[in-house]
């Protein structure tokens, strides 16, 4: 009988060793990567423009970053600096993709290497159904034709515009971005990539998912729904602010459809939705479209780099949240995503990113590593804005100062970005060390980036 207490509790520390407590669900994750979208174009973020209800509803519900910055300027590099975590350029990204002319001049591939590292593949390896659903820009389109399908970067299922190797026919019913034939009119788009999304959701309960919703919007040719106008005139300049005001809130509106749509498929407690934008405006209206930050899309200066950023997860992340003092870049997502759902990377994989989930989850900190940045390797491939907005064409933010310079090192310039954000005031010629430490480090880090062959 004096053995029995033993047994039982024998029997009781075996059962827990063979079920042990059910572990908690893996997190959905959303990232919607708007296109072309400025820093003053959110109500949240100080802009004017119109009221943005729902994008400012998901920031009441997260946190907003103020010094979140794009792998570049401009989007095929910036989306494959954010899919790899790496600096786009080490993937021979330098510029957006155009046809094999274009890119041959621009020094860079005609599509992401299938072997590059791929958030998607990483959290499809373990165990969530991975979903890409608008703009891809990464390959295909044009004369490129051999650009590898969306399963060798490791989603399930998509859905894309004309700038991929497998565009939706309802969305590109010509050979461009945007045709009056496409069943699903312009104005219609973000709202159709909002509804496959919640589709994925739907058919994929019971399983963690993963989705880039990226869609194109706001990116010109601004056209709005001809019944949606403010004095009911149809706008017939595509890149009026009129058209752009009349897109924003048609965006913002779709944001709205998404988040009522988690809330009523009982999945917005456990989604991590993410809300950014590739680049930076163009046009930029007086530079109210940054936030009156200098740059715009096609600059290395704030405006073309520094982005929006919201982050939501009800119960993990604090709600209404401001960090204006920590620094994230879009390649720190990939190992911040995969820390927060419980992805183990690859013991192979080397990204050029940070772990940022503290700062996600609250706790501001500064990067403590060196951000770099390039754009415009020469005057054949790349475009550039007007006038003072041209930058050089390499950049680095080390701590609290921003140097730029060509890559001859000429035209150098120098900013404290925290207190100059608008980079008004150069300081090169008055703190000559910092200039010469920040160009040996801008210079060899340009010297290490791969080449392609003549």
């Amino acid at each position: 009988m004096k053995t029995f207490p033993l047994l039982l509790i024998m029997l009781l520390l075996s059962s827990s060793a063979t079920c042990p407590a059910t572990a908690p669900a893996k997190p959905n994750i959303i990232f919607i990567l708007t296109d072309d979208m400025g820093f003053g174009d959110i109500g949240c973020f100080g802009g004017e423009f119109i009221p943005t209800p729902n994008i400012d509803r998901l920031a009441q519900s997260g946190l907003m970053l103020t010094q979140y910055y794009s792998a570049a300027p401009i989007c095929s590099p910036s989306r494959a600096g954010f899919l790899t975590g790496m600096y786009p350029a080490r993937w021979n990204f330098s510029t957006y993709l155009d046809n094999r002319k274009h890119n041959r001049n621009a020094q860079q591939a005609d599509f992401l290497d299938p072997g590059a590292p791929s958030i998607a593949r990483f959290f499809k390896d373990a165990g969530y159904a991975t979903g890409h659903f608008g703009k891809w820009h990464m390959g295909g389109g044009r004369d490129v034709t051999d650009a590898p399908g969306f399963e060798k970067y490791g989603f399930d299922e998509h859905i894309s515009t004309y700038e991929s190797p497998d565009p939706d026919p309802l969305i590109t019913a010509t050979n461009w971005i945007w045709s009056d034939k496409d069943s699903i009119r312009r104005w219609n788009r973000t709202k159709y990539f909002v509804d496959k999304t919640l589709d994925f959701l739907e058919r994929h309960k019971g399983q963690p998912c993963y989705i880039n919703l990226w869609p194109d919007d706001v990116h010109t040719p601004w056209v709005p729904n001809p019944d949606d106008s403010y004095n009911g005139a149809f706008p017939r300049n595509k890149e009026e602010e009129t058209a752009f005001k009349l897109v924003l809130k048609e965006y913002d509106k779709q944001i709205g459809r998404l988040l009522d749509g988690l809330k009523e498929k009982g999945l917005d407690e456990n989604t991590i939705v993410i809300f950014t934008s590739d680049n930076g405006p163009l046009p930029n209206f007086r530079s109210s479209r940054s936030g009156g930050m200098r740059g715009s899309k096609l600059s290395l200066y704030e405006g073309g780099v520094r982005m929006p950023y919201i982050i939501s997860w009800p119960g993990h992340i604090k709600a209404g949240a401001v960090n204006q003092t920590s620094e994230v870049v879009s390649i720190d997502l990939l190992p911040s995503l995969a820390k927060m759902a419980g992805v183990r990377l690859p013991g192979s994989y080397k990204g050029d990113g940070k772990d940022r989930s503290g700062v996600f989850l609250g706790k501001a900190s500064s990067r403590n590593l060196d951000m770099y940045w390039e754009y415009g390797r020469n005057n054949i491939a790349f475009s550039y804005p007007k006038m003072p907005n041209k930058s050089p064409s390499l950049a680095i933010r080390s701590g609290n100062w921003k140097f730029l310079m060509n890559s001859d090192g000429t035209d150098m310039e120098l900013y404290d970005i925290v207190k100059d954000k608008n980079e008004k005031t150069n300081l090169a010629g008055k703190h000559l060390k910092e200039v010469k430490v920040l160009k040996e480090k801008l210079g060899n880090w340009w010297v290490s980036l791969p080449r392609l062959p003549e």
